[in-house]
């Protein structure tokens, strides 16, 4: 399978959890709290994974690389959201247009993506790699669901360094 049909199924998941959220009723606390989590628990992962493989692949060329770079702008965007909203699903209050905002920053990535981001990729990297590309994502993907938001927050920083920076934030300390 190719890097753009896996990132295609998470997008439509993502996609389908976003309009479930922004339509429950204000008072389905519990409900909210659970389709918050799997978001949290479906997009982290995904962003870390796509940033490893795909956004860094970008980036490493000239052509692509103030695309790739605006990717990272728009995951750290919808993150920025997310994180409110997983505050404010615990608390009364407007959620919801929080919800909105996160539903259509993450609709607004996903069309760019899967337009200009697939369609520059195509034409850069083969068939071959871009199913490499699928088998490190999925390799990957996983690892980031396992770590709490501190470790994932690295990542997105250690993601946007420079190569040669990143090994001593993805290597594990001695013991």
């Amino acid at each position: 399978m190719l890097i753009y049909e896996q990132l295609k199924k998470d997008h439509q998941l993502i996609k389908k959890l976003l309009n479930q959220l922004v339509a429950l009723n204000d008072d389905d606390q519990e409900q909210r709290n659970r389709l918050v989590a799997q978001i949290s628990d479906e997009l982290i992962p995904h962003a870390r994974a796509e940033e490893s493989v795909l956004y860094n692949s970008l980036r490493m060329l000239d052509m692509a690389k103030d695309m790739a770079m605006h990717g990272y702008k728009e995951h750290m965007e919808a993150e920025g959201y997310l994180r409110a909203l997983q505050a404010q699903s615990k608390l009364v209050g407007d959620w919801k247009k929080t919800a909105i905002k996160l539903k259509e920053s993450l609709e607004h990535h996903i069309e760019e993506e899967e337009g200009k981001i697939f369609s520059m990729s195509r034409q850069l990297f083969t068939q071959q790699e871009a199913e490499m590309m699928c088998e490190a994502f999925m390799e990957l993907k996983p690892k980031s669901r396992d770590q709490g938001m501190m470790k994932n927050t690295m990542d997105l920083v250690a993601n946007l360094m420079p190569p040669r920076f990143t090994s001593s934030l993805r290597t594990p300390p001695p013991n």
